[in-house]
């Protein structure tokens, strides 16, 4: 269950405070909470060591083809384990603790044991089923003994009182204090660990980063690279054949000046107005480097141009008043043109808007429409829009359940 911020509530409600605080209602109900899941952390060591112990002997093993049965039974069940072990884990920190394994769907029964001893995702699994049938073991079976210890010398006090009860109650008591102290460090200690063997450490995080940057530094050349050569294209196509085309007519109308002018004539016109076609296309590539009405106008302005000529009613709210980097106006922009050529293609919608804002920190462009729905975030469209949005750590999210409507939302981080 989850609050409606998104964390959850209730029993995997994240640990607050692991200072002993004031005795009152809620600490106790959270330290009993702690009690709990500790106590199932401790029940959960029995099968975690059983297969710790399959997970290792299946390596050698495998040389005799005994281990592999062996891995194909107790990796999945190892990877169910530790997957509830990251939920709980990653709950009680208010963290999502991540982990992506190697695909092997498309290798054979034999050939999956052998990728997994190559995954390091496998490795940190076996890791924590050690850790948790061992230590972790250790560490969640102290609150629950401590809480649960005064209760047979309380019942040995109500049948036979006796000095000796009263002293190891009083003694039990003082492990009550101790159980008070330390549950919920102890409980969020054991967290910290598990998050750390399973990857979500800082050390992890910064190299999915990096992973992250690198992947996206691809994408951005290819796209880089893809786009020179659709310049080269249109310029070799379109201006350069032209220019090539007033250079041949100029001087077929040189030769002709002296012995048919009127012919002379009627090709410098022609070269005239090909000198125009070739200006055309050399505006045309230099609006879609950079189209100047972002210069002129801001990117608030200019998709409220771009909005004027689609062929349905298109509502603008985009309240950017500042100027933000040109390399950004221009995806963001390039990313609602090709948002809105979408929605006239293939959405067969009546009406549709775009909504923007920037806070400071973040650029948020939203294109919606009524239409159809069912848009495909796969496609050449969509796809590279994201990849040109990467580029920045920008983020393209697409909600567009069949019968409509859509929305696809756009946001880039900007620091002012």
């Amino acid at each position: 269950m989850t609050s409606a911020a998104g964390r959850p509530v209730g029993l995997l409600a994240p640990i607050g405070s692991v200072r002993p605080g004031p005795v009152d209602t809620r600490a106790v109900v959270d330290r009993l909470r702690l009690t709990l899941l500790s106590a199932g952390y401790a029940l959960a060591a029995a099968p975690a060591l059983a297969l710790a112990i399959v997970l290792v002997l299946s390596v050698p093993l495998g040389l005799i083809s005994v281990g592999f049965p062996l891995a194909l039974a107790a990796v999945p069940a190892a990877a169910a384990l530790v997957g509830a072990h990251r939920r709980v884990s990653g709950a009680l920190l208010d963290d999502e603790i991540k982990t992506t394994y190697a695909d092997t769907s498309d290798r054979g029964l034999l050939g999956r044991p052998v990728a997994w001893l190559r995954d390091p995702a496998r490795w940190r699994d076996v890791a924590l089923v050690w850790f948790s049938g061992t230590g972790g073991l250790a560490m969640s079976f102290l609150p629950p003994v401590l809480l649960a210890a005064p209760v047979p010398y309380l019942v040995w006090m109500l049948v036979d009182p006796h000095w000796l009860g009263a002293l190891l109650l009083g003694a039990s008591g003082l492990g009550l204090l101790v159980w008070w102290t330390i549950t919920p460090p102890l409980v969020r200690a054991r967290a910290v660990i598990e998050r750390a063997i399973l990857g979500g450490s800082r050390l992890a995080a910064l190299r999915r980063r990096v992973e992250q940057v690198t992947e996206s530094r691809s994408e951005t050349l290819d796209l880089s690279a893809a786009e020179i050569r659709r310049i080269e294209r249109d310029l070799h196509d379109g201006a350069q054949a032209r220019m090539a085309a007033v250079g041949m007519t100029v001087g077929l109308a040189g030769k002709l000046v002296r012995t048919n002018p009127e012919a002379a004539e009627t090709l410098l016109d022609e070269a005239r107005q090909t000198t125009l076609d070739a200006l055309d296309d050399l505006r045309s590539v230099v609006r879609s480097i950079h189209p100047p009405v972002l210069a002129d106008r801001g990117l608030a302005g200019a998709i409220e141009a771009l909005a004027l000529p689609i062929p349905l009613p298109v509502t603008v709210s985009v309240t950017v008043t500042e100027r933000l980097p040109d390399p950004v106006e221009s995806a963001a922009y390039f990313a609602v043109a090709e948002c809105l050529a979408n929605t006239v293609k293939h959405s067969e919608a009546t009406r549709a808007y775009v909504r923007g804002s920037y806070d400071g920190t973040r650029l948020r462009l939203a294109v919606g429409d009524d239409g159809r729905g069912g848009a495909d975030p796969t496609g050449s469209g969509l796809a590279g829009v994201a990849s040109r949005l990467a580029a920045f750590d920008g983020t393209l999210t697409i909600d567009s359940p069949p019968g409509g409507p859509t929305v696809v939302t756009l946001e880039v981080p900007c620091p002012r």
